[in-house]
């Protein structure tokens, strides 16, 4: 029985990101994202007898905010930015028994805060260089395991490509450069 899924299937994840620290401006907030992704499986040339590609095919994750008495504050969308034309996620096959995968998921995203009654238009920031999620697995597609965020991401204005604030870094509260993100179900 092959360990890795057959090239052309598509892979739907839900995602789960509590606790997650996102700095707006000065203010740090801790919101729960929900949402999930969809991996189209690709050939990898460089070792196609034990990893595959990972074309990223639909993202998107959202989370509520509330303001400091707890009151409805606004919202937070992240999104895939475009077509992944050309797929750096990778899938390794680790260990053949008992199974272990390596997953690499490089996404570049669009992120738009929604702030109620504030009278502001919404903010629309970009990725400034991909993010990349690291999980060590036991199955492919993933069951609740634990992913880690290489490193706090930083986000740039839409329009003008420059950077905004200073970072927002995905999932629970831990040192710099290493939270973490649950797919928790596939299908």
């Amino acid at each position: 029985m092959p360990l890795l899924p057959p090239i052309g299937a598509e892979i739907p994840c839900s995602m789960l990101a509590i606790n997650t620290p996102l700095q707006i401006r000065t203010s740090l907030l801790t919101v729960d994202f929900r949402g999930g992704i969809k991996h189209r499986v690709d050939v990898n040339p460089n070792d196609p007898m034990n990893s595959e590609r990972l074309r990223t095919v639909g993202f998107k994750m959202s989370a509520a905010m509330t303001d400091e008495n707890g009151n409805g504050g606004g919202s937070v969308t992240i999104e895939q930015n475009d077509v992944d034309a050309d797929p750096k996620s990778l899938l390794k096959v680790t260990q053949t028994f008992p199974p272990k995968f390596e997953i690499i998921t490089v996404l570049d995203f669009t992120m738009t805060i929604e702030q109620s009654g504030n009278g502001d238009e919404p903010w629309v920031l970009t990725t400034k260089d991909p993010a990349k999620l690291i999980g060590t697995l036991t199955q492919y597609p993933p069951k609740g395991d634990l992913y880690q965020l290489q490193s706090p991401v930083d986000l740039m204005t839409w329009r003008t490509r420059t950077p905004w604030s200073r970072r927002s870094r995905s999932s629970r509260p831990r040192s710099a450069g290493s939270e973490q993100r649950r797919p928790a179900e596939s299908g």
